[in-house]
């Protein structure tokens, strides 16, 4: 099964912490929070994620990569400045998660 982390929002209410870091990572307990999904997927036996981004999404992908340091394969679908909205964004990724059945999930 794979699993798909909604990341692309701006995270208004988290200002002004998100001016400057997308709110998946922001730091909780000493780490990321997209960390905290990632690590309790990989334990849930989901190692295909997908996660969408828009807003300063080239911090997500450089502070994330491709996952193998988490023991898990992202892929990523960039979106254009200002998202897609929940279903544009799982519109758009559609093609990245395959025909079965995935989970979806808030960043």
């Amino acid at each position: 099964m794979r699993a798909m982390i909604l990341a692309a929002g701006r995270g208004e209410r988290m200002r002004p912490l998100t001016d400057e870091l997308p709110k998946p990572l922001l730091s909780v307990g000493g780490k990321p929070l997209i960390v905290h999904h990632i690590e309790k997927l990989r334990a849930a036996g989901i190692r295909e994620l997908v996660i969408n981004h828009a807003w300063l999404g080239d911090k997500l992908e450089a502070a994330l990569g491709d996952g193998s340091r988490f023991g898990v394969q992202i892929c990523w679908s960039a979106e254009a400045a200002g998202g897609l909205e929940t279903a544009g964004g799982i519109r758009q990724a559609l093609p990245l998660l395959g025909d079965a059945p995935f989970l979806v999930i808030n960043g």
